[in-house]
């Protein structure tokens, strides 16, 4: 039997049956294409936690474990801080069951992070183009120096 998690640490757990096919952390890397080790460093700055763990103490993951992992995947690369990233999936948690004022103040946030990730975007669209452009000028100079050669 394991026993599952349900706040943002791991010291609070609870017993009870686990929602969805829990898996170990391994197949959870693999499904997720994120490393153990990143796994661990995510679960050690509180971004993810495992939902349950075996009665031999192994990490056990469901689906809605992955897709919070692969929130955090894709933030990465834009360049989100651990603090950011924490701060969005507390906003995406809440957004379920917040009402009101809530509702409306965590929109407000996901609209925040959402415009932030544009911006992040763009950036590396800008970037793209420019490695492309250097990639084209050395294509254009190997093919002129190869012409000359023969």
């Amino acid at each position: 039997m394991a026993t599952t998690s349900r706040g943002t640490g791991p010291e609070q757990r609870a017993s009870g049956p686990a929602t969805g096919r829990l898996m170990q952390i391994g197949e959870a890397a693999d499904r997720v294409g994120l490393s153990v080790r990143t796994i661990r460093h995510y679960e050690e700055a509180g971004l993810i936690v495992p939902s349950a763990r075996s009665e031999g103490g192994f990490r056990l993951y469901t689906e809605p474990d992955l897709d919070r992992l692969a929130v955090v995947k894709r933030m990465k690369p834009l360049g989100f801080t651990l603090d950011e990233m924490r701060d969005l999936l507390t906003v995406l948690d809440a957004l379920d069951t917040a009402t009101g004022a809530d509702r409306a103040a965590l929109l407000d946030r996901l609209d925040m992070f959402h415009a932030a990730a544009t911006v992040r975007v763009t950036a590396l669209r800008d970037q793209l183009a420019t490695a492309e452009g250097f990639a084209g000028t050395l294509r254009d100079k190997l093919d002129h120096h190869h012409s000359s050669e023969g």
